[in-house]
């Protein structure tokens, strides 16, 4: 059993010059629930390789944070030389994770191959999970019948709250509140940066950082059920 951890691959707002990328505590939490239950995990991104890091993720790292950001191997297989989608078989994985960080807004959505990816793993009855910006990978993965996975299903993800408490409401292309409803799902959101997770079926999604280990652990349930 293995699950497929997706990155970001953009260092950098679009039209302003700040720096963003993976937000780190959306990898690390979620992965050490994996490791802690002897799941094994993969990591790619849009364009493979290296994986910037948003850099006020890594002001106030915990623990959890330092254990794997100190480990070689994890830097250099997570962060430093991620996979490229055309490396994937999505037939080897059980499911699938999508990590935030603003960076997501820019690679995500567009990326054609892991919208087929995904698409894949849910069609084979795996899992499908994002969390906090990460959920924008949602938008191009379909069912079976080819409707969005997010039609009329209960989700969540960075809230506008949270995006103008950030006071990033302007600087990024679009709301990832507001693509989930496009889409026709069920957005539902709680208390700014508090730890929310939905699971509709084999869709799981956390609404911000604070949401990554429930959501490792909400997955992981699901995988082992």
């Amino acid at each position: 059993m293995k699950v497929l951890v997706v990155l970001t691959n953009v260092e950098k707002y679009a039209d302003i010059k700040r720096p963003t990328g993976l937000w780190l505590s959306e990898l690390t939490h979620f992965y050490d629930v994996l490791v802690k239950n002897e799941i094994k995990a993969d990591f790619v991104s849009p364009n493979g390789g290296y994986v910037p890091l948003e850099p006020k993720s890594v002001i106030d790292m915990d623990d959890i944070d330092w254990t794997y950001y100190q480990d070689e191997d994890f830097r250099n297989h997570a962060l430093g030389n991620t996979l490229r989608p055309d490396e994937v078989n999505p037939d080897d994985y059980a499911a699938i994770y999508y990590a935030g960080g603003h960076g997501t807004m820019w690679d995500f959505p567009g990326s054609e191959k892991l919208g087929e990816i995904a698409s894949t793993i849910y069609r084979n009855n795996g899992i499908v999970s994002a969390v906090c910006h990460g959920v924008v990978g949602l938008l191009p993965v379909v069912d079976e019948t080819g409707q969005s996975i997010l039609t009329g299903r209960t989700v969540t993800g960075f809230s506008n709250e949270e995006e103008e408490l950030n006071g990033t409401t302007d600087a990024v292309p679009f709301l990832t509140e507001d693509s989930l409803k496009e889409k026709g799902a069920d957005y539902q959101a709680g208390k700014a940066f508090s730890e929310v997770v939905h699971v509709d079926g084999r869709l799981l999604t956390g609404q911000n950082p604070q949401s990554a280990q429930l959501l490792g652990k909400e997955v992981v349930s699901a995988l082992t059920k």
